[in-house]
This record gives C-alpha cells, sequence and structure tokens, in this order.
C-alpha cells in the first residue's frame, strides 16, 4: 500500500515538495528563508549544542562554586587531625594522680594541664567539639564498636566505655569515637 505524501510549499521558489526530510533549498540566494535549507538547519544545530553548552558550563560552575565553599568550610580539617593524638596524650598524662608526686613532677603535670586547656580553647575557637557517647546509644555514624561486652544492669545497644574520643570539626565527624558496646 503506497503511503499519500504530504505536499508543502517551498517558501524561496513556491514550488511542490513531496518529502520534507530529502528536500534540498535549490535556491542559492543568501536571503532563503526555508525552513530546509542547509544554513537554517546548521544554525538550529549550533543553536542547540550552544544551549547544551551554557547549561553544562552552568552545572559546572555551580559545582565548583559548592567544592570551594567545602574548601574554606572545612580548611583546617587535616591539621585538627595531626593535633587530636597530641590531645590524647596529654589527657592521658594529666590523668595520673598528682597527690603523691613529688614537687618537681606535680609542677610538670601542672604545665601539662595548662597546655592541655590552651589547646582545647583554641579547638573550641575552631568549632572542634568531642563526640559525646558515653551511656548513649551506639550510633555508627559517629563511633566505631571496638569491644562488645555484656553488662545487665544496663540496656543492649548501649556504649559502656569510650576507649578513645571521636570529634566533630563544624558539622564533619573528622574521627570516630572507639567505644565498648553492651551486648
Amino acid at each position: 500500500m503506497a503511503e499519500k505524501k504530504k505536499k508543502e510549499t517551498c517558501k524561496c521558489k513556491n514550488e511542490n515538495i513531496e518529502n520534507k526530510e530529502a528536500h534540498e533549498c535549490k535556491c542559492k540566494s543568501e536571503k532563503c528563508d526555508c525552513a530546509h535549507s542547509e544554513e537554517t538547519l546548521k544554525l538550529q544545530a549550533l543553536s542547540e549544542k550552544y544551549l547544551r553548552l551554557q547549561a553544562e558550563f552552568q552545572n559546572y560552575q555551580n559545582r565548583r562554586e559548592l567544592e570551594i565553599e567545602k574548601l574554606f568550610k572545612y580548611e583546617g580539617e587535616n591539621i585538627i587531625k595531626e593535633i587530636l593524638p597530641i590531645i590524647d596524650n596529654f589527657e592521658r598524662a594529666i590523668q595520673m594522680d598528682d597527690r603523691d608526686l613529688s614537687d618537681e613532677v606535680s609542677r610538670f603535670l601542672s604545665g601539662f594541664k595548662m597546655i592541655y586547656t590552651n589547646l582545647m580553647g583554641i579547638l573550641s575557637k575552631l568549632e572542634v567539639k568531642e563526640i559525646e557517647v558515653d551511656g548513649k546509644e551506639f550510633d555508627p555514624r559517629v563511633s566505631e564498636a571496638i569491644l562488645m561486652d555484656e553488662d545487665k544492669n544496663k540496656p543492649s545497644n548501649v556504649v559502656l566505655e569510650v576507649l578513645q574520643k571521636g570529634y566533630m570539626y563544624k558539622d564533619k565527624v573528622i574521627r570516630p569515637a572507639m567505644v565498648k558496646v553492651n551486648k
């Protein structure tokens, strides 16, 4: 069965054409307004390509702005991660019982306490906070369960002991707490 082809009028020569896709503009005029001319089709393709490139560039700019914001927001993260083990060591030294120590060791211990207090003040200004997990329900987003124990006096899945403190930098966990969890 043969299909009837719709006839269109070519605007450049006013001649009837049978196939819109196969039509080639026969007028070589620069001012041809034929909708099927080669120049018109190229212009449409270039226009579409331009719009796609413009959208891609806008997306690139948005991604770049977000990355730069993130870089500035967490700019001190690496140095803070380097300082945290020093804080841990200071806390271990401060836990010594200074009542039974000689006078000289007590002075060292009080010096450690002052340094520790200063370091914690600096970290606080940088929006570094200790993650409070002791006695709370275990949260895998901020803690790592290193050990499991059973204490029948406490509910299941509760942190029994903090083995290493965890810290948040602004709204990001930079070191999860290492904890012992109740079965």
